[in-house]
C-alpha cells in the first residue's frame, strides 16, 4: 500500500480550540442585518464556506437584492470574526508534537478552512504555524467549499501529491468528513475537539474517529 505523503488539517476545532467564535460571528452578523435563522442550525454549517452559509439564510428569507445583503452580512461577519480571533488562541493539545512527527516522517501537511484567507493567515501567524504547512487553502481559493472536495485537491496540487490513496483528511465537522469522502482520500479522520460529538461525526462518512490530532501519529503507524 502507498505510504501517506500528505495530511490535510482543518483549522478551527481541529488544530486550535473552538470556543464558538464562528457560530457567534454568524449570529451577530445575521441579527444585525435582520436575516431570520434558527439558532440551532448554525452549528450544522460549521466547516462550510462562510459566504455560502450567509447566502443560504438570505435566500431562505426571500429577501430582495439578495446579492447586496449577502455581501453586507458577510462583511459584518468578517469584522466580528476578526475581532474574536484577535484575542488569545489556544492550540489543541498535542498539535505541535503531531506536526513535528509528520515532518520527521517526511509527511507533508496542508491546512484547509472555510475561513477566508485573511483569517487563516491571522491564525497561523499568531500560532507560529505559518511555515509548518506546505499549503494553506481557504474556501476563497476554490469555486465551492465543503462538502465539495476542491480544497483537498488544491492542497494536493500545491504539494505535488498525485495519489488520493496517499492522503489523510482530518477535521472536526461532518462537512470536513464529507469533503474527505468526496475526494476519495485514503483516510477520512474525525476528531472530537470541536463542537460535534461522536454520534454526529459517525453519521458522516469516515474511516476513523479519534479524540484529537494528538492521536494521529499512532493512528498512522497502526492503520496506514
Amino acid at each position: 500500500m502507498a505510504a501517506i505523503k500528505l495530511v490535510v488539517f482543518d483549522i478551527a476545532g481541529t488544530i486550535i480550540e473552538d470556543h464558538g467564535e464562528v457560530v457567534s460571528a454568524f449570529s451577530v452578523a445575521l441579527k444585525k442585518n435582520d436575516i431570520p435563522f434558527p439558532e440551532h442550525e448554525l452549528k450544522r454549517w460549521k466547516g462550510a464556506s462562510k459566504r455560502e452559509v450567509i447566502r443560504h439564510f438570505v435566500e431562505q428569507g426571500g429577501n430582495r437584492n439578495p446579492a447586496e445583503l449577502v455581501e453586507a452580512t458577510y462583511l459584518c461577519f468578517c469584522a466580528e470574526l476578526e475581532r474574536l480571533y484577535s484575542g488569545q488562541l489556544t492550540p489543541v493539545a498535542g498539535a505541535s508534537e503531531t506536526f513535528d512527527w509528520c515532518s520527521k516522517h517526511e509527511i507533508q501537511m496542508a491546512s484547509t478552512t472555510g475561513f477566508y484567507s485573511e483569517i487563516s493567515d491571522l491564525i497561523l501567524k499568531k500560532t507560529g504555524w505559518r511555515d509548518v504547512f506546505a499549503a494553506n487553502i481557504s474556501s476563497s481559493n476554490v469555486r465551492q467549499g465543503r462538502p465539495a472536495p476542491f480544497m483537498i485537491f488544491r492542497a494536493m496540487e500545491a504539494t505535488g501529491v498525485q495519489n488520493v490513496r496517499q492522503v489523510i483528511n482530518v477535521g472536526d465537522t461532518p462537512l470536513d468528513l464529507q469533503s474527505g469522502h468526496n475526494a476519495g482520500v485514503r483516510g477520512v479522520v474525525g476528531v472530537l475537539t470541536g463542537e460535534h460529538d461522536r454520534k454526529s461525526l459517525e453519521s458522516a462518512p469516515h474511516t476513523h474517529i479519534i479524540g484529537s490530532i494528538a492521536e494521529l501519529p499512532e493512528l498512522i503507524r497502526r492503520e496506514f
